[in-house]
């Protein structure tokens, strides 16, 4: 085998190979993470309407289903072509990947890269389907990037593994920061959202995907999570309550709210981890109003632990640009209304990319501008 077949075919096709089969992977976590479901357990895929596992000769990315026309082998019923699109938009990924990253980060700078790709990818289909990041992905991909950054310093453009790695903190500090400070901004200039009802309709906070799980909070019609509505300690959720229960267990309720970190039952503080599950019917909530989920700021410390500070900052910029284009096109061409929730998480993805592939570029053209422009 030749060097120039090794490099211009046989690795390239290993790349594609390798994403699409990732991308399989990426298709269980995306189902099941935010489900509260193990990727573990079933060991094999199932079809999500019959629940029937799929053999290993019928789990090859990409080709099982075109083969089976897109539909389930047993019961028939159309498998969403979102299945399809994952396999083959991380198969490209790490195929151009590969081919972009190779000569100035290596082998090992290519996987890295790979890594955040995957989380990437299943963070942008999570929080289009649910409005959330989990925390799997988020936290635990900051600490993957943090060894990256030690591992591989490349990464960041330093030979030194001790720089590399200090890019990588300051990365997710500044990160974590920027859009940290972008919520706090935004929950103080928006101020609360009110529900009212003419009837009574159910409410109910709990768990339904465990401990590790985020707490989730359904008003009628509408739902959140618990970290997005209390960001901060003085933070209230106001309920107007006509019927109460803590675990089934029918409450004297005068006045009921939720707190930063408990519950308040007429004027009483009560510990979140005493109740498993608060339910009943309300007439009128009034939810403090997010900027965006927390989940946003813990993935772009990830994002920065990976890419480094500069990156960060070229990421929300970008991600803000092209989420406030997305939202103007929303009103203006298909007539939906401004409270309708958005994700962010997606423009932030999109915005990493772009920094992986051209960032560098644009944003040394830009300092150059603002150099320019000062007379220096």
């Amino acid at each position: 085998m030749s060097p120039a077949f090794l490099f211009d075919y046989f690795l390239p096709g290993v790349a594609f190979v390798m994403g699409a089969c990732i991308g399989s992977f990426l298709n269980v976590v995306i189902y099941r993470v935010p489900n509260g479901l193990s990727v573990n357990e079933p060991r094999r895929s199932f079809c999500p309407s019959c629940k029937h596992q799929i053999p290993m000769i019928l789990n090859i990315p990409l080709v099982t289903w075109l083969m089976l026309r897109g539909r389930c082998k047993w019961c028939h019923t159309p498998i969403a072509f979102r299945y399809f699109l994952v396999e083959l938009l991380t198969a490209i990924t790490f195929l151009a990947l590969f081919k972009h990253g190779i000569a100035p980060y290596g082998l090992w700078g290519v996987i890295a890269l790979w890594v955040v790709a995957a989380l990437l990818i299943a963070a942008t289909f999570i929080d289009f389907d649910h409005f959330i990041i989990p925390d799997s992905i988020t936290i635990g991909g900051t600490v993957v990037g943090l060894i990256a950054s030690f591992l591989v310093p490349a990464l960041h453009g330093e030979t030194l593994w001790w720089r590399g790695g200090m890019m990588g903190i300051i990365g997710a500090a500044v990160g974590f920061s920027l859009l940290w400070m972008i919520v706090l901004m935004g929950k103080m200039l928006f101020g609360k959202i009110q529900h009212q009802w003419e009837e009574a309709v159910d409410f109910e906070i709990s768990q339904p995907g465990g401990e590790e799980s985020p707490i989730l909070i359904r008003l009628g019609e509408h739902s959140y999570e618990w970290g997005d509505v209390f960001f901060r300690n003085w933070d209230r959720l106001e309920l107007d309550v006509e019927e109460l229960y803590f675990d089934d267990t029918k409450q004297d309720c005068q006045s009921f709210r939720g707190l930063f970190d408990a519950l308040e039952l007429n004027g009483q503080r009560v510990e979140l981890d005493t109740v498993k599950k608060v339910s009943g019917r309300i007439t009128k909530a009034v939810v403090p109003r997010e900027a965006m989920g927390f989940g946003d700021v813990k993935f772009m410390a990830m994002i920065g632990a990976f890419l480094g500070f500069q990156a960060a900052i070229f990421t929300v910029f970008a991600a803000s640009v092209v989420g406030a284009v997305v939202g103007l096109m929303q009103k203006a061409v298909f007539r939906e209304q401004w409270s309708r929730p958005l994700p962010f998480g997606p423009y932030l993805a999109l915005g990493a990319f772009t920094w992986i592939f051209t960032g560098p570029a644009i944003w040394f053209w830009y300092i150059g501008l603002l150099r320019g422009a000062m007379g220096r």
